[in-house]
């Protein structure tokens, strides 16, 4: 009886360490020489539309994240201008399993909240098909010193953050579309953001559908 205990014991406690272990994901760091060159990525970049469900590898939405909004240099700086260096903006992650937020620090997902709730990423029914969409915040607080200049800024900031993304997919051959048609309140709440922080827009990834 004894044995069975301590069996039942550890089976348990080792359930326990997963869960706990599955909160961060890590994520695989950048293949920095694949993809196409520069100038076919720009030539190819387009809003798409028609995706695919099936599942991307964790290299690829690894490297999504990293050219979204990853650290490329020792002394803190990304992959993405913010003005003054703020770094004020955050992106989520939306799949099947769950929602995220990208620690790029660590190169690394944080479970947010558990279930599927890409529905809320936008109107257009794609959204429940894309298996990865991607959610920018931005902190208004952090940049500007009115609301049109922390307009500006945010946008300035998603907007070079998606643009990105759209080249990484033209590279890999993905399909990507930003969208801003979304209920941010909604997904305020969703994600428990703070009041000075406001949902830009999202941009479902996939690979495209045949």
């Amino acid at each position: 009886m004894k044995k069975f205990t301590v069996i039942a014991s550890l089976l348990y406690l080792g359930t326990m360490l997963y869960a706990e272990a599955a909160k961060e994901i890590a994520l695989p760091p950048p293949d920095l020489k694949s993809g196409k060159p520069f100038m076919q990525c720009v030539a190819e970049r387009r809003s798409k539309r028609k995706f695919s469900t099936k599942a991307l590898p964790m290299q690829t939405i690894g490297e999504i994240l990293y050219v979204a909004d990853g650290v490329s240099s020792k002394d803190g700086r990304k992959t993405v201008p913010t003005a003054r260096n703020k770094q004020n903006q955050s992106v989520y992650v939306f799949t099947a399993d769950g929602v995220y937020l990208y620690n790029s620090r660590k190169h690394a997902l944080e479970l947010v909240k558990k279930g599927d709730f890409r529905k809320l990423c936008g109107k257009q029914p794609f959204h429940k098909k894309a298996p990865l969409v991607l959610v920018f915040v931005s902190d208004m607080k952090a940049v500007g010193s009115t609301p049109e200049e922390q307009a500006m800024y945010a946008g300035n900031h998603s907007g070079s953050a998606s643009q990105n993304v759209y080249l990484y997919a033209a590279s890999q051959g993905l399909s990507t579309v930003v969208c801003g048609l979304l209920d941010r309140n909604t997904l305020k709440k969703l994600l428990n953001l703070k009041a000075d922080q406001m949902v830009i827009y999202s941009q479902p990834v996939a690979y495209p559908a045949m």
